[in-house]
């Protein structure tokens, strides 16, 4: 029988030398394999393994609830976020009230780019968000990450390099492996009705899109929050607003000022 993979999350409730030995030979006891184990937080360990039956989870838990050490907080088969807390060492902050909401700071950015290509690896159609103040490093996390999933990336509406407004693509760039870009307030105040068009179809292909700046995006267009799968937010740091006063406020930048910000 093909093994079987588990998170196993515990907080310690009192820490004392041998704690993670008396763990793991009491996993070796049951003839279960640890794959990775890492800290996830302040006082808390994550663990991958693997069993070749539940009754072999079933009996792991019981033991477990009955040592006053640790408190299991969870286990289950690994989640997308499980997986990266233990490989990154640490939780995605997920917004409490809308759980498809997942928010990073600059310091994540290596976190951020794994989630992402996680995501972009899923086949099928996806739209993806994403937040953030200019010059935070949205494009490059989007670009990097579509490295990372091998996914070829091709921007619709863009200012990483130049301002970019695509009105058509080339028989090759329809695919629905390839990754889209959007940058919502690029084909917002730029774009022309042939550009909508384009978007449009891409919205209808079963390929993965992200829209920067969703927020404007969806106050121009007959799509709505609810359309989109996940929703990323990259700030600076935990303390920061992201804010689109700025670039509302009329003649705040130029045609030549607007393609040379990466928003």
């Amino acid at each position: 029988m093909e093994k079987k993979e588990w998170y196993l999350e515990y907080e310690i409730q009192k820490n004392r030398p041998g704690l993670l030995g008396d763990i793991s030979s009491l996993l070796g006891m049951l003839a279960i394999n640890i794959v990775t184990i890492n800290g996830v937080h302040e006082g808390r360990r994550g663990l991958l393994i693997l069993a070749k039956d539940d009754e072999q989870i079933v009996r792991l838990e019981s033991i477990l609830n009955t040592m006053d050490t640790i408190k299991v907080l969870k286990l289950r088969e690994p989640k997308l976020r499980d997986r990266l807390a233990v490989r990154h060492g640490r939780y995605i902050m997920r917004d409490a009230d809308d759980k498809k909401t997942f928010r990073f700071v600059r310091d994540e950015l290596g976190l951020l780019v794994d989630f992402m290509a996680e995501l972009f690896k899923q086949e099928g159609h996806k739209l993806i968000g994403i937040r953030g103040m200019p010059r935070v490093g949205k494009t490059e996390s989007v670009v990097a990450s579509s490295v990372c999933a091998n996914k070829r990336w091709l921007f619709v509406s863009s200012t990483l390099l130049k301002q970019t407004i695509r009105n058509q693509l080339i028989e090759d760039e329809y695919h629905a492996d390839n990754l889209y870009i959007i940058d919502g307030i690029v084909s917002t105040r730029r774009a022309n009705e042939r550009h909508w068009q384009l978007v449009r179809e891409i919205m209808r292909m079963p390929s993965v899109k992200v829209v920067e700046h969703p927020d404007v995006f969806v106050q121009n267009t007959e799509y709505t929050l609810e359309d989109f799968d996940y929703i990323i937010e990259l700030r600076n740091d935990q303390e920061e607003e992201i804010l689109y006063d700025i670039v509302h406020q009329n003649n705040m930048f130029s045609d030549s000022d607007f393609g040379g910000f990466d928003f």
